[in-house]
């Protein structure tokens, strides 16, 4: 099984939450500013890794590969959501930006779930074959050795 790769474009485009962070004013706007910075390089990471799976997978990634990256990618985004709970008012951020990320958020976690339960689907068959149990591809006949 093959999923589709993450595009990279459209995680930029959900990025409009730091730029936010930088229209705020005051001291504390510092302090936002560097805290998003540092979760946003992370999340960009996980983003990265993921695009770098699809680009080797010519578009498509293996679930196998995907899973963890993308389970990595739900706990930064995660650490980002909370964050940006916690300081909502004192960063100054905007009831949509936040509502928006925890779109794209959801949509991250929708993404990891598909590549995990298509990565349990292979391992499974791949068992079941190795066992000798139906389901997945048994081993081809022996031929007899031998002259004919």
């Amino acid at each position: 099984m093959i999923i589709g790769a993450v595009d990279i474009s459209r995680a930029v485009a959900r990025l409009s939450l730091f730029a936010m962070l930088l229209a705020s004013t005051g001291a504390h706007a510092q302090a936002c500013q560097e805290d998003f910075k540092k979760l946003t390089e992370k999340r960009m990471s996980g983003i990265e890794a993921l695009n770098t799976l699809g680009k080797a997978g010519k578009g498509k990634m293996d679930p196998e590969a995907a899973c963890p990256a993308a389970k990595r990618l739900v706990a930064i985004e995660t650490e980002m959501m909370n964050y940006i709970t916690k300081n909502k008012e004192w960063c100054n951020i905007p009831d949509n930006v936040a509502d928006g990320f925890k779109e794209a958020r959801a949509k991250t976690q929708g993404f990891a779930s598909q590549a995990c339960a298509a990565a349990a689907k292979m391992k499974e068959m791949r068992d079941q074959a190795a066992a000798g149990g139906g389901g997945g591809m048994m081993a081809p006949p022996k031929l007899p050795a031998g002259p004919l």
